[in-house]
């Protein structure tokens, strides 16, 4: 495994176990989140905190890799995320593109598919 796969996994392990302090780790300082091919969603620590903490709260979070691929100090996961939305429970699918350098993540591009719901409950 790369340096900057190591890096993702560990930083995705801290996402599912919910350990702010492990994830934050895993970036750089100012590292930046945007949307793919969009806006920058959080640039630093102070930024990243709350939006972590936040999804934290939700009761079923859950991130499972579905694929990966690495290019040098590049990581791109597709993972299927267990939320907790307004409507109900269910999952998302995202595209997860990682930038590593230095052995931290400086900047991360998202692309959010379609949300499927959990059928109710019969």
């Amino acid at each position: 495994m790369s340096p900057a796969e190591a890096l993702v996994q560990r930083q995705l392990e801290a996402y599912n176990a919910r350990d702010v302090e492990a994830l934050l780790a895993c970036y750089a300082p100012d590292a930046e989140q945007y949307l793919l091919h969009g806006g920058l969603l959080a640039r630093g620590h102070e930024q990243l905190r709350p939006r972590f903490l936040a999804r934290f709260a939700e009761p079923d979070l859950r991130a499972e890799l579905l694929s990966r691929s690495v290019m040098a100090g590049w990581v791109v996961d597709h993972e299927r995320i267990t939320r907790n939305f307004p409507e109900g429970r269910g999952t998302v699918e995202m595209l997860c593109i990682y930038e590593v350098e230095a052995g931290l993540i400086r900047k991360a591009s998202f692309a959010q598919g379609g949300q499927t719901l959990d059928a109710p409950p019969a």
